[in-house]
């Protein structure tokens, strides 16, 4: 039997891995002016549902199925940001006209009006060619699988 070291091991993975990506994605909006397109904010979800779920495992029982969930809810924002850069790489069609407004405390319509356009299907920043939700992709599909199978390798 694998000891419980494993699914400790998981479950911090579950919990800091989202809280990390979640911590890049506001950095990088307001500390240096990206702003998100819708598909940015469809990999955010995911991630703070992961958060929830990963602090849940602290508390309810059945841990495992808790930690297992978060792991389901990152890969699900990888494989968003999967769809995504697909889209800023021109392989396919976005969904939506990508462009997003924050309404911010003041009068909806000046914010609006000076909203900055941000489309999908234009990666605002890349690192050798990949872009923040390619990044999003790699890392959250990968660390969703070693979640996954550190659970599957505890239940053996």
């Amino acid at each position: 039997m694998v000891s419980q070291g494993k699914v400790s091991t998981a479950h911090w993975l579950a919990l800091g891995l989202p809280a990390v990506l979640l911590g890049g994605a506001y950095v990088s909006q307001y500390v240096f002016g990206l702003y998100p397109c819708e598909m940015c904010w469809w990999q955010r979800y995911p991630h703070f549902l992961a958060l929830a779920l990963a602090l849940l495992a602290f508390v309810a029982p059945p841990r495992r199925l808790w930690i297992g969930l978060a792991a389901l809810a990152i890969l699900a924002s990888g494989l968003i940001g999967g769809f995504h850069a697909g889209v800023e790489y021109g392989w396919w069609e976005g969904l939506t006209a990508c462009s997003t407004v924050d309404l911010g405390d003041g009068d909806p319509l000046e914010a609006i009006m000076n909203a900055p356009l941000v489309r999908c299907d234009t990666a605002p920043w890349t690192l050798a060619g990949v872009s923040l939700a390619g990044f999003n992709f790699l890392i959250s599909t990968a660390g969703a699988l070693v979640i996954l199978a550190l659970l599957r390798r505890r239940a053996a």
